[in-house]
């Protein structure tokens, strides 16, 4: 019996000083010597040891077994997140387990602006270095992605919502875009169930109509009389005559819109058919949902530029033409006086 009782002592002893080794370890290792910053990718499938593997090899800690028996002994085997992580010195081994379970690696940030399209979107992330661009746009393109969020009939342009985001390097095009259009869901939604002066306009109108405005001025507080003068072409059945809309539809735009341009037959030109465009011309921002959704209470059919930014609205067409007057007298060089010239024809 008292053979038992040694035994087990021993045993509990020993038990008891390989738990404080492996807690000393953990808790207070000294630091790594290497005094370098190192950078470990966690890609997806790697197993714990692999991971451990890749830390011991960039001597971010310096015991792999204890390492290993610690984070099985957490249960965070199946907790590790992929991406790329940085790792200093003086970090201690529950520190770095604690990154690598929590996913807090290397995030790329990315302000996406009010107005891009998508092909523009794609450019800028590519630039970058977040995505390919090419296979950013396939996968938007992807018959099966847009049925995930039933735009499967009308294209992902309009719902990639523009914003600040934080991507890791692992991050793929395709989660991406799921979060894009996620956050466009998740803010535009709400403001659908509120309502709004929609008239007959489905969802899909409200968006294309918000990309309009969104393209047709940068003045927050103008957005809502740019909509009420679309809102009222619109129940008039007259063309919105929007420059935006014929540029988005040229297959090749050099910067300087003719008139012969705004006579191409296009679906997206709005100076020959009396409706909305098929779709978005551009993925528009908060601003402009709101402006599409609740448009200014004004009897407004024309705006034309002040050249600084700002435009001029009109209720008649005898009043636009003077301000067309007022404020366009620079002939055809510039591209807010052909709009207004057209608007007369």
């Amino acid at each position: 019996m008292k053979q038992i009782f040694v035994t087990l002592f021993a045993v509990a002893v020993s038990v008891l000083l390989l738990l404080g080794l492996l807690l000393s370890h953990v808790y207070y290792a000294a630091p790594r010597t290497n005094p370098a910053t190192v950078e470990v990718r966690v890609e997806q499938g790697d197993s714990l040891a692999t991971v451990v593997g890749k830390l011991r090899e960039q001597q971010v800690i310096m015991n792999e077994r204890l390492f290993l028996l610690w984070a099985r002994l957490r249960g965070v085997e199946k907790k590790i997140h992929r991406g790329l992580y940085r790792f200093e010195a003086q970090l201690a081994p529950h520190e770095i387990l604690e990154r690598l379970v929590m996913g807090k690696g290397v995030f790329h940030i990315a302000t996406v602006p009010e107005g891009l399209t998508v092909k523009e979107i794609a450019d800028l992330l590519d630039k970058l270095q977040i995505v390919e661009r090419d296979k950013f746009l396939a996968e938007a393109s992807d018959p099966e992605f847009l049925k995930l969020f039933g735009l499967e009939d009308k294209g992902i342009e309009g719902y990639l919502f523009p914003s600040t985001y934080h991507f890791t390097p692992a991050t793929s095009e395709k989660d991406i875009l799921i979060a894009m259009v996620s956050q466009f869901r998740k803010l535009f939604e709400p403001l659908l169930e509120r309502g709004g002066e929609r008239g007959r306009l489905t969802p899909h109108q409200i968006v294309t109509l918000a990309s309009i405005i969104e393209k047709e001025t940068g003045v927050e507080a103008e957005r809502p009389l740019v909509s009420a003068v679309f809102h009222n072409r619109l129940k008039l059945n007259m063309p919105l005559q929007s420059d935006p809309t014929v540029i988005y539809g040229l297959k090749d735009f050099n910067g300087n819109l003719t008139r012969k341009d705004l006579n191409t037959p296009s679906p997206y030109n709005t100076y020959r058919i009396a409706a909305l465009p098929p779709g978005p011309i551009s993925n528009p921002g908060l601003s402009s949902i709101k402006a599409a959704l609740h448009p200014a209470d004004v009897p407004f059919l024309y705006f034309v530029s002040k050249n600084d930014g700002t435009h001029l609205f009109s209720e008649s067409f005898a009043a636009h033409n003077r301000a067309v007057k007022t404020y366009q007298q620079s002939g055809e060089r510039n591209p807010a006086r052909r709009k207004a010239v057209a608007l007369r024809e």
